[in-house]
């Protein structure tokens, strides 16, 4: 007997994570109104967090190892191809009320062209998150990073093009970026342009991705629902940390092109605000 397709298959990669904050998330899961499978996937030292996996709508996989964020995802959304139309990646630093998946879910159902969605995303004290982004050169995550006073206005100027400032957060847009802590993405999408690249250890994993459901998917930022999000910048205070995000940086830019990446022009210009009757406007 084929087994019930869910409405939502959902990973969380973890790494010695608070047991609270954790289960703040799962709790979310469990509140929203769908039929799901949640794969916890421990990369930690030890399996002390399999206490979390109290409900048989839990699967956890302990990896005995740090294996990396996207081949940490990777593990469930293999296991989630066949199983759902939609899968969401999740941080275990976020949390959201019930009717967001519901709302997501559905708008999803609606438009069959959108591969990946985001919400809105705020901190824990409710400072919004411009977590939709263009495509970055090189430039973009150098002075991100490492813009002093000396170069701040560039780097302002810079970083607020980065993040889509000129965009109206208010309303719905396309995005060829959405941050990795909260990506709804259709299934029959990852089947046509891959799962995550396992050459990223972690950082960078979810711009690769984006970008390959946006050549060939809408990829867009759904202001009508909003979810909550640690954002703890680990690189900007963990210099083992920094390595691995410079380390990613370069196999990124060796994919894609450094200076010249003739995709990431096009893809950074061709940006469409939505209309609520899901009509696309320029």
């Amino acid at each position: 007997m084929t087994e019930k397709a869910l409405d939502l298959t959902i990973s969380i990669v973890l790494y010695a994570n608070s047991f609270e904050l954790v289960n703040r998330t799962i709790e979310s899961v469990f509140n929203s109104d769908i039929s799901f499978k949640l794969f916890l996937i421990d990369n930690s030292p030890t399996d002390q967090l399999r206490v979390l996996a109290k409900d048989k709508r839990i699967e956890y996989i302990f990896n005995n190892e740090n294996i990396g964020f996207g081949r940490g995802h990777n593990k469930a959304l293999e296991l989630a191809l066949t199983r759902s139309e939609f899968h969401l990646v999740l941080n275990p630093d976020v949390y959201f009320d019930p009717p967001v998946l519901p709302t997501l879910l559905e708008f999803m159902g609606k438009d069959k062209e959108v591969g990946l969605i985001m919400p809105m995303v705020y901190n824990f004290d409710s400072e919004m998150q411009y977590l939709c982004r263009r495509l970055p050169t090189p430039i973009d995550l150098v002075l991100r990073r490492f813009g002093g006073t000396f170069v701040d206005r560039l780097s302002r100027k810079r970083t607020e093009y980065y993040e889509m400032r000129d965009m109206d957060y208010k309303r719905m847009f396309t995005a060829p970026y959405l941050s990795g802590c909260f990506m709804l993405l259709r299934l029959e999408a990852l089947k046509n342009v891959g799962l995550f690249d396992e050459r990223y250890f972690m950082y960078l994993e979810d711009i690769d991705l984006s970008r390959r459901v946006s050549e060939k998917y809408k990829t867009v930022y759904y202001p009508d629902a909003f979810v909550y999000h640690g954002h703890a910048k680990d690189s900007y205070t963990n210099f083992r940390l920094l390595g691995v995000h410079i380390k990613s940086a370069i196999k990124y830019f060796n994919k894609w092109g450094w200076f010249f990446d003739t995709h990431r022009k096009r893809m950074n210009t061709e940006i469409e605000y939505y209309s609520n009757s899901d009509k696309r406007q320029k």
